[in-house]
């Protein structure tokens, strides 16, 4: 009985063998998230790259690279896009299949690793949740179909695609703000047959401003996507709307007045107008300026409160 047993199961192994010739190994394929100069001031916003090729049944393993959070995220067709402190919600667990069918999401991640595995053949458009123009394109192929590239030249394509965002990031930090004006973060967003992504500049440009009393300084976000805050004193708990002693002015910007160095001033998201996308109510203008007058002398330290662990700092010294 048992050796007619293992005949038959012998048999059976052969015949799914012959029916599915799946019994070829998976690939594990490795590629990158983010990427960041070595001070962290110009950051790559990027799936690196942004379009691969695979099989059924193989994985990819995505590298988190910098000090900036991102995240690994699959929607289902037509999912609300969550907030990335909710994620799908929460988020799934590593070696999560992707199948078109539920949300697969790493969560909010600074380095580490998130792998996903793709079971079925389709088209997979992976986005980074906490940044908007941040999207790849995972190609899942029939077996017999030949996949066009190998490991080496995905490897070849980040690295291109790496300094080519970063050369991007560099160019867009050489500006020269007016008088009494700060570029508060810069950048452009790029595309490739597999998405979008943005060079980003994580730096206030022209950081230092030395001013007198009454005077007033501004500060304008050029990145294309991320916003930035402008943020005196201790960070507040929500850092989306500005704080209470912030005012508008008739042009649209935010503006207050500091009087000591004690004051606690937070300008909000400070960002530029989001475009408009076919289907959805017009959005909104955007707030891209934030002012503050000072009416005493002294120095006054600000950050980002969002981009601070970046080193994103400034100071205004303000003379008699």
């Amino acid at each position: 009985m048992t050796a007619k047993l293992s005949q038959l199961a012998c048999g059976a192994l052969a015949l799914i063998a012959l029916m599915f010739p799946a019994s070829l190994p998976a690939d594990t394929w490795q590629l990158q998230v983010g990427a960041q100069s070595g001070d962290q001031a110009h950051q790559a916003l990027a799936f690196l790259p942004n379009e691969i090729w695979i099989h059924p049944g193989d994985s990819i393993t995505w590298t988190f690279a910098t000090d900036e959070v991102h995240t690994v995220s699959f929607l289902k067709p037509g999912q609300v896009r969550p907030a990335s402190l909710i994620g799908c919600p929460g988020a799934t667990p590593d070696g999560s299949l992707e199948t078109g069918t539920t949300c697969v999401n790493s969560g909010r991640l600074v380095k580490g690793t998130y792998t996903v595995i793709f079971p079925i053949i389709g088209n997979f458009k992976l986005v980074c949740l906490v940044h908007t123009n941040m999207t790849a394109t995972i190609h899942v192929l029939d077996l017999s179909a030949p996949l066009p590239h190998d490991q080496a030249f995905y490897d070849k394509e980040s690295h291109h695609q790496r300094a080519d965002l970063l050369s991007d990031a560099l160019a867009s930090s050489h500006v020269h703000p007016n008088d009494n004006s700060v570029v508060a973060g810069a950048g452009k967003i790029m595309a490739t047959g597999g998405g979008s992504e943005t060079a980003s500049v994580m730096r206030f440009i022209d950081a230092t401003k030395v001013i007198r009393v009454g005077e007033t300084v501004e500060w304008t976000n050029s990145d294309a996507v991320t916003p930035h805050t402008i943020t005196f004193g201790p960070e507040p708990a929500d850092l989306m709307p500005p704080s209470a002693n912030v005012t508008l002015d008739a042009d649209g910007a935010r503006h207050a007045t500091i009087s000591s160095p004690s004051d606690i001033v937070h300008s909000g998201f400070i960002a530029p107008t989001p475009q408009d996308r076919i289907g959805l109510a017009q959005a909104p203008l955007g707030v891209p300026r934030f002012r503050v007058t000072f009416t005493q002398p002294g120095t006054f330290d600000y950050k980002c409160s969002l981009h601070d662990d970046l080193g994103m700092f400034g100071r205004i010294i303000v003379l008699p």
